[in-house]
């Protein structure tokens, strides 16, 4: 896919976050040479006046919509407004401005937290909007469900080529491990290496250990993103994932053992659980663009620790 890339003007917003820089790579291995990355706090992609600027310098072909205000269960029950309005902001705006510049196409990133609460398993894209999402990070999940819509309405109106996936939760080296704002895998992993440093023989986790979640690796995501981008121009949504479940329990069991933390797991149940289970029907990212995901999860996972052992604060 070199020569598609090689005259491509290629905007990555959230091109320095977690996913962005492995995008960002696979794109310069693809020999894309024009790449584009607003960086924040330099460009708030909420303003207007921002978004025209990096519509102004980018002058691009494909906008890849990576950028988000994100993080795990405690950060979306601190900020549901923030949540809402900012990833609401920043995607419709920035799509409504791409198709008045005439920009070729947008790849809009949603995310798993738009599936409704008690979704079937494995979660099918035909589903998405059989109920409400679960309630702790319903604002986000709303708010960047919103751009299925509008990208589906525009192709509708407008004849305009915006495409819609949905990555289910990443993980791998370089994640955030902010205890404040990270996700489920960095947070554990600090946690038991923490403890296991300070000679703790316990470590609290929120919840009862009973909620299902599937992991994506992040170069997985990744390539499944740019697999969409070259060829993927359809109105439908479609599931970016493993294809495989785990209990936040076991999850949990496992990142002790990999870690070496030989202590006890207490689980506050006062705390909460989230969306009962998460585990996706991956079909049609194979039938439309031949995405499967290749990571194996224990490999993965001792990637990520091996990783934040090097670089952890």
């Amino acid at each position: 896919m070199s020569e598609f890339w090689r005259e491509r003007r290629v905007c990555v917003t959230g091109g320095d976050g977690f996913l962005g820089q492995v995008v960002v790579r696979k794109l310069r291995e693809r020999g894309a040479e024009q790449i584009y990355i607003p960086v924040y706090p330099q460009i708030d992609l909420v303003k207007p006046e921002d978004i025209d600027r990096v519509l102004d310098e980018s002058r691009a072909d494909l906008i890849i919509h990576l950028a988000a205000q994100v993080g795990g269960i405690g950060a979306n029950r601190e900020h549901p407004a923030e949540f809402f309005y900012n990833n609401l902001m920043m995607g419709v705006q920035l799509m409504h401005k791409a198709w008045q510049r005439g920009v070729d196409k947008f790849v809009a990133i949603g995310t798993i937290c738009a599936y409704p609460k008690f979704t079937p398993l494995p979660f099918s894209e035909d589903d998405l909007w059989n109920g409400y999402p679960e309630e702790t990070n319903a604002p986000y999940g709303l708010a960047k469900k919103m751009l299925l819509v509008q990208a589906q309405a525009y192709r509708q109106q407008y004849d305009w080529n915006a495409i819609f996936l949905l990555p289910v939760n990443l993980y791998g080296p370089g994640d955030n491990f902010n205890p404040k704002s990270s996700h489920v895998i960095p947070a554990l992993i600090r946690k038991f290496v923490e403890a296991k440093d300070a000679g703790q023989e316990e470590v609290v986790v929120w919840g009862d250990g009973s909620p299902t979640r599937e992991f994506l690796y992040v170069e997985d995501a990744a390539e499944g993103i740019l697999k969409a981008s070259e060829s993927y121009n359809d109105p439908d949504p479609v599931n970016l994932g493993s294809g495989r479940e785990i209990s936040i329990k076991d999850l949990a069991e496992k990142i002790a053992r990999m870690t070496g933390f030989e202590g006890r797991l207490a689980w506050d149940t006062s705390k909460p659980n989230g969306q009962p289970r998460r585990c996706l029907d991956t079909t049609r990212a194979w039938e439309r663009f031949g995405f499967k995901a290749q990571m194996e999860f224990d490999t993965g996972l001792q990637n990520m620790i091996d990783w934040f052992l090097k670089n952890r604060p």
